[in-house]
């Protein structure tokens, strides 16, 4: 292994054994918490929350003034909300984990946290849309700051082309393990008196249940193998309050390429992440598309989705990270359109194929990419960062198809205008000079 792309004397792992034990690990902490994505927050959830509220709309009442949402409203709104703790928080967890040497404890709480978030869904019965949102806000939050301090240690276990490598290869284990998820819970719903259960309401709530175990199972190597480092303070060790945001906030700014990557991906992660959190409940909503095709459909995304990030790992690696970004941004200016104009069911699978070619590439790309242009020693703080840029996606992104649909009545016009996220990503990616970055970190 060359000195390019692995520096052992800067990270915990004496031996190759060791280092390979913690990469295969860091893996399979993407199979576990990948049950979460696709089961809670992409699949079985969205359609179970839509079926939990009135066909009225749900009732809200604050102050005295009441307002009827419609249920792709209120899960968008709930969304918004489990964005906006982790944006206020990730930044002051990301640097003490890395003064401190803690990001495998962070990450062991979030994940169990929100494991146990995912699994106490089980209660939400017949009418308790409000404990179900409740439930999902604390679980989506979880998930999301659980990923900062697992993507924290990317730039440890591999450098260089090594990390799109590293990147791609979690992602696809990642979209193995969430698709066998799915898998399971999907026979539950489909079949539930051969499992005992009443009918597929139960189903889908013992299908909450196994994922928040799923979850917690598949992380034990994680917990095991990955091996943290503590650094030397550079400044102030307590950085809590506004003066340690902005002492933060400076710190980022002095690496501008890397800055200019982080307003793309959050433009561009924008629409990646509505397509995501929405594309079931509009499929049911416009397209009438009954609940088990809905989940043989991600099935099918997700088990497609796993060749297409390792050939994007791939096409990263001959032409170059940012141009293959560009490309899968593209194809999701195609999806955006093309979702306006489907009619039929046939035309949602279609779609899911494009997608999951896509999905996976852009998401590891990303990643690796931002993770090679980190100052050596704060991933966790930068990586909060990258956080902050994604959830700020995860919270615009929502909100904005929420309120589009909310005031105009249709979900159609509301995914239309995702295309707009991926048009201005594009535009400002093209102007971040990706190795003048990299030779700035590693100055």
């Amino acid at each position: 292994m060359t000195s390019e792309t692995n520096h052992p004397a800067e990270q915990p792992f004496e031996a190759m054994p060791v280092l390979r034990r913690a990469r295969r690990a860091w893996c399979l902490y993407d199979w576990a918490n990948s049950a979460f994505a696709t089961v809670v927050l992409a699949a079985v959830l969205p359609v179970y929350f839509a079926a939990l509220v009135p066909a009225e709309g749900a009732t809200l009442s604050l102050f005295g003034f009441s307002h009827n949402l419609p249920a792709t409203a209120l899960w968008g709104y709930a969304v918004t909300c489990s964005m906006i703790l982790v944006a206020v928080t990730a930044p002051w967890l990301g640097a003490q984990a890395d003064r401190r040497g803690t990001r495998r404890q962070w990450l062991t709480v979030c994940c169990l946290a929100g494991a146990g978030a995912t699994a106490l869904l089980v209660l939400a019965g017949p009418g308790r849309y409000l404990l179900a949102a409740g439930l999902f806000v604390v679980a989506n939050a979880c998930f999301a700051a659980g990923n900062i301090f697992y993507n924290a240690f990317l730039p440890i276990l591999a450098r260089g082309t090594e990390m799109d490598r590293l990147s791609a290869r979690g992602f696809a284990l990642g979209y193995l393990g969430g698709g066998l998820a799915l898998l399971l819970v999907f026979a539950l719903i489909s079949r539930p008196a051969t499992f005992g259960l009443a009918d597929s309401a139960a189903a889908s709530r013992v299908g909450f249940l196994l994922t928040g175990l799923w979850w917690v199972l598949f992380a034990l190597p994680a917990f095991r193998h990955l091996r943290d480092q503590q650094l030397p303070a550079a400044g102030p060790t307590h950085l809590g309050g506004w003066r340690g945001y902005l002492r933060m906030l400076r710190q980022v700014g002095r690496y501008p390429d890397l800055v200019r990557f982080l307003i793309a991906f959050l433009c561009y992660n924008d629409g990646i992440q509505t397509i995501i959190v929405v594309a079931a409940i509009f499929a049911r909503e416009e397209l009438a598309i009954s609940q088990s095709s809905i989940l043989g459909c991600f099935l099918m995304i997700q088990f497609v989705a796993m060749p297409g990030a390792l050939l994007f790992g791939r096409l990263a690696e001959r032409f170059g990270s940012k141009k293959a970004l560009v490309v899968s941004l593209l194809l999701f200016v195609v999806v955006t359109i093309y979702a306006y104009t489907m009619q039929h069911a046939w035309q949602f699978w279609l779609l899911g194929l494009l997608v999951a070619l896509i999905l996976g590439g852009s998401q590891a790309i990303s990643r690796s990419c931002y993770g090679t242009m980190i100052p050596r020693g704060q991933n966790a703080e930068f990586y909060a960062f990258y956080a902050i840029s994604g959830k700020c996606a995860s919270v615009l992104g929502p909100l904005s198809f929420a309120l589009l649909t909310d005031l105009t009545g249709s979900n159609r016009t509301a995914i239309l205008a995702l295309a707009t996220f991926f048009v201005l990503g594009i535009g400002l990616l093209l102007t971040v000079d990706v190795e003048r970055g990299r030779r700035l970190a590693q100055a």
